[in-house]
This record gives C-alpha cells, sequence and structure tokens, in this order.
C-alpha cells in the first residue's frame, strides 16, 4: 500500500458512504448495525444463527454447481460447512460481466473473503465467503464488455458475442457459441503481453467456451481466482433453488405493492436524513418479474388483477403458479437481497455505493418478511498502480485525485512547476508594474478629460491580455520541450482514471491478472487494508 486517501476528496464518492463509515450514528435508523461495533456482529451472528433455513438442500445445491464447475476442493469444502447450523455466511455479489467485469468485482470478492477470515478468528463462528452471481439480470449491454488496455495504453473494448435472447432473457440463458472464440482472441491480441498471458488466455478459455451460459462461464472465472481461497461462488438463476424461497414469491403476490410502499417509506426517511434514495418504484410495482420464452417481464398490479408484459391475469392464478413454479419468478432489486438472505445465513454482505444505498431502504421489508436483516460492510476502493506511474506521482507531488479531470489544468499546472522562476517572476513583476503605471496614468489623464480613466482601465485589460497569451505561449513551449513529462503524466492518468472514470469501475478483472497473474489475488488478500474508509492506492 502506498498511499490511504480520504474518501471525501473524490468528489463522486456519494455522501452516504462516507456517514455510514465516518459517522454510523446518523444513518443507524436505516441499517442492521454498525459494523465497528462488536457488540453488533454477536447480535446478528445470533439472530441468524437462530433462523431456519433449508441448509441441507443448500449445500447439495452448492455442490453440485460446483462439481459442474470443477471448482477448486477449497470452494467445495466451504460450500459443505454451511450445512451446518452455526455456520454463518459473508456474502457479496455482482452481475456476470465478461472476463470477470470491472476491477471492482474482484474486490467485492476479496473483501468478502477478508472479512469471513476476520469474523471466524474474532467471534470462533465458521464465517464462509459467498459470491452471488446475479444472473437473472438481463441488461445484457451492461455486462457483455471487457476493457483493456493495450501495449500503448488506448483503451480496447473486448465484447462477448451477442447470443440468442440477449436483452431480454436472463444471461444464465444465454449460451456462448463457437464466436466466444474469437472474442479470447480479440482480448488476448489487446492485452500487453506478459509472463502470465498464455496462462491467464487458456484459464479464460476453459471458462469461456462455446456450450457454456455466460453466468457459469463468469462464476468459473471467479472459481478460478478465488476459489482456492475458500469463496464460493453461487449461481443464482439455479432453478433448484426456487421452492427454497418460494414463500417470499407468494407473500409478495398475496400483498402486492406492499413491498413497493415499504421501499418508498423508507425512502423518505433517508431523504429526511439528508441522502438521496436508490430506489423510487411505481406504485403499482410488484417485486417480481416472470419468466417464459419470451424473456423477463416485470409485474404490475392493475385493477385487481395482475399485468405480466401485456397480458392480464388474476392474482389467483399468479399466485397458485409461484406456489407451483417458482422456478418461472424472479425478484427485482427489492426483493433479491431478502431471496438471498433467505438462502444464505448472511450475517454481512459486502456492499457497494449504489447497494449501500439501496440497501438501506429495505429493513422495513426485511421485517414485513420475517427474514434477517443482516449488516453491511463497503467493499474496498482501490487503483493498482505500477512503479512507473507512482514515481511520477511521488517526483512530481500530484495529488491523485487532480488526475480524475480529462482536460489539461491539472498538467498545465505541474508544467507551470517546471518553469524557471526567473520566467514566472519576471511574468509577476510585468503585471504590478503595468498596473501600477496604469493608475498613475489615470490619476494624471482624469484630471484633464475623466472619460480617459475608462480608456486608460481598457487599455490595461488589453495588455494583460496580451501577457497571458505570452505566458500561455510559454507554457506551450515548455510543453513541446518536455514531451517526456507529458508522456508520464498521460500515461499514469490513463491507467489510474481510463476515460475519465475510476480505474476500479472500467479496466477488467483480466487486464490486471494479465498484468500480475494469479498471485494478483494473494497479493490483494495479504495487502488491502479490511478497514474500507479510505481509497488505497498499491502497487503490486
Amino acid at each position: 500500500m502506498r498511499a490511504a486517501i480520504e474518501l471525501t476528496r473524490f468528489p463522486w464518492i456519494r455522501p452516504l458512504v462516507t456517514a455510514y463509515g465516518q459517522d454510523f450514528p446518523s444513518v443507524a435508523t436505516l441499517y442492521a448495525g454498525d459494523p465497528a461495533d462488536p457488540a453488533a456482529w454477536r447480535e446478528t451472528i445470533a439472530r441468524v444463527q437462530r433462523a431456519p433455513r433449508g441448509r441441507a438442500a443448500l449445500a447439495a445445491i452448492l455442490d453440485r454447481q460446483l462439481a459442474s464447475r470443477d471448482a477448486p476442493p477449497e470452494a467445495r469444502a466451504s460450500a459443505a460447512r454451511l450445512d451446518d447450523a452455526d455456520t454463518v455466511a459473508i456474502v457479496t455479489g455482482q452481475q456476470a460481466g465478461a472476463f470477470g467485469g470491472p476491477l471492482y468485482t474482484l474486490l467485492k470478492a476479496v473483501t468478502a473473503v477478508q472479512l469471513a477470515r476476520r469474523i471466524t478468528d474474532e467471534y470462533g463462528v465458521a464465517a464462509v465467503p459467498v459470491f452471488w452471481v446475479d444472473s437473472e439480470d438481463h441488461d445484457w449491454d451492461e455486462v457483455k464488455t471487457a476493457r483493456v488496455l493495450d501495449h500503448a495504453f488506448e483503451l480496447r473494448d473486448v465484447s462477448l458475442p451477442d447470443a440468442d435472447g440477449a436483452g431480454t432473457h436472463p444471461v444464465a440463458t444465454l449460451r456462448l457459441d463457437a464466436r466466444v472464440g474469437d472474442a479470447v482472441a480479440a482480448l488476448g491480441a489487446h492485452l500487453p503481453p506478459t509472463e502470465f498471458t498464455a496462462e491467464v488466455l487458456s484459464a479464460l478459455r476453459r471458462c469461456y467456451r462455446p456450450g457454456m451460459t455466460v453466468s457459469s462461464a463468469f462464476a468459473g472465472w471467479i472459481d478460478h481466482l478465488l476459489g482456492r481461497h475458500g469463496l464460493v461462488v453461487f449461481d443464482a438463476a439455479d432453478p433448484a433453488a426456487k421452492p427454497l424461497v418460494t414463500p417470499l414469491f407468494t407473500q409478495e403476490l398475496d400483498q402486492p405493492c406492499r413491498t413497493a410502499k415499504l421501499a418508498t417509506e423508507a425512502g423518505e426517511a433517508m431523504a429526511a436524513l439528508g441522502h438521496q434514495p436508490q430506489v423510487t418504484p411505481s406504485e403499482d410495482a410488484v417485486a417480481l418479474f416472470y419468466l417464459d420464452a419470451s424473456g423477463r417481464h416485470a409485474i404490475r398490479k392493475q385493477d385487481g388483477r395482475y399485468l405480466v408484459g401485456d397480458r392480464s391475469r388474476t392474482a389467483e392464478e399468479m399466485r397458485e403458479e409461484a406456489a407451483a413454479h417458482p422456478e418461472r419468478f424472479s425478484p427485482n432489486v427489492l426483493l433479491r437481497p431478502l431471496v438471498q438472505d433467505r438462502l444464505f445465513p448472511t450475517v454481512c454482505y459486502v456492499a457497494g455505493p449504489s447497494e449501500l444505498a439501496y440497501q438501506g431502504q429495505l429493513r422495513g421489508i426485511y421485517r414485513e418478511f420475517g427474514v434477517e436483516f443482516p449488516m453491511l460492510y463497503s467493499r474496498a476502493t482501490a487503483t493498482l498502480l505500477d512503479s512507473g506511474a507512482l514515481r511520477f506521482l511521488e517526483r512530481y507531488d500530484v495529488p491523485f485525485e487532480a488526475l480524475h479531470a480529462q482536460d489539461e489544468s491539472a498538467l498545465n499546472r505541474l508544467l507551470e512547476r517546471q518553469l524557471p522562476p526567473t520566467v514566472e517572476q519576471a511574468l509577476e513583476d510585468t503585471d504590478q508594474r503595468m498596473a501600477e503605471r496604469a493608475r498613475a496614468m489615470k490619476d494624471a489623464v482624469v484630471t484633464i478629460d475623466p472619460t480617459l480613466g475608462g480608456a486608460v482601465d481598457t487599455t490595461l485589460e488589453r495588455m494583460r491580455d496580451t501577457l497571458k497569451t505570452l505566458h500561455a505561449k510559454i507554457i506551450q513551449a515548455t510543453k513541446r520541450k518536455d514531451e517526456t513529462l507529458r508522456r508520464q503524466f498521460t500515461r499514469t492518468r490513463t491507467l489510474a482514471f481510463p476515460s475519465g472514470h475510476p480505474q476500479e469501475r472500467v479496466l477488467s478483472v483480466t487486464f490486471f491478472v494479465n498484468r500480475y497473474g494469479a498471485a494478483l489475488c494473494d497479493a490483494l488478500l495479504d495487502g488491502l487494508p479490511l478497514d474500507t474508509d479510505k481509497h488505497y492506492i498499491l502497487r503490486l
């Protein structure tokens, strides 16, 4: 770790995140407990251990999933421990992003593994890290593309081929065809060659191969990276898991729009505390989707009936179908966490910023459905820099967040500092002398004609504009003279903020695995602090 930066220095960090980490009492009414309070952990662990759930059935589902992907034995051993009534889970999750998704996906998983280890050590309870693959999501455009930097530090996009049903069907149903080999080859062509490239591409070809679903390929890649550290990767679209949460589906249909109403009320309470609600559901929204051969459809309540897509059905028909065929239903963003925490003995969810916000609207919904409300822990946030980028930042004392701007303001300030002091001093002296002489001239001419005072002011402004133009020309000459500095700046900015966004939100997990090898995960687990109220700059 080379630096720990206060989150408040970053304009994109929402105030709720910093309040949760640094002033928990101000938002305590929205959440289950303060993750900095040992008593909150002990109480939550006890609550979750007491709650009944289908542990044996879940353990069997997990074992089958992991075996089908040939997951590491450490992951299968972790999954088996969930059959024990005293075992708890530290859960995180994400959509099935192409080739592992952005770096923050890995950071979430690493945080979950680290936190599970801490809870096991500090509270004497077996805590299993779980990664929930949100495979029933159907937003194909959001997950199909991986972004990497090539050898010239140009940002490159590599997309998975569009499968039949892409954009309308859950990604768990989208099967990769022979074209996926071309996508892996394109990724390999863009990745800068390293000693790890051949191994990385070989592992990706094992996961992303014809016949695999998009979600199972993603899950297999996360297995490969972190399964040996005991991470259990769960594909949430598994039909075998749906009977374990059927009561949640039927209750949602028995009390239509109740969940949306509770979320709206919680959003109002959040707003009263000064924070923007994450979810504003419509009054007729039901917190379920319906799945059929044509895709995933929202469900709405209309005139005492349910509107599924453009079909109208009775409440009794919908409830009976949910009870008999729960695999035809899928929770939306409000009900999904409850499904997750009914299946798993979740004492804590490792959340990203948006998840932290919408989870703050769910406390009343958990109570309504009788599901134990877990604690939340913010995921790690970090930037991985190489030695060249770090040397540049340290040598020139450039504030890390100054790289965020995509104009040349930070570069110009840096270049100005490289000017000989005599040049800057001469420019300042010239400006001061012009101002002094202009004042003397103005005092003299107004005695002749008072209207000439304005002409003197105008003349001074023109002279100052000319001086500014000269200053800009000097800066441009400095830029031309020191192209090395410009290249170093641009390279560092591109690595830290590709396309003007934080690295962790843009660059693919695979980009970093290609740079550092599978040992990247070991390094993050050992070197990334678990205190997640700061942004960490890491050198690997």
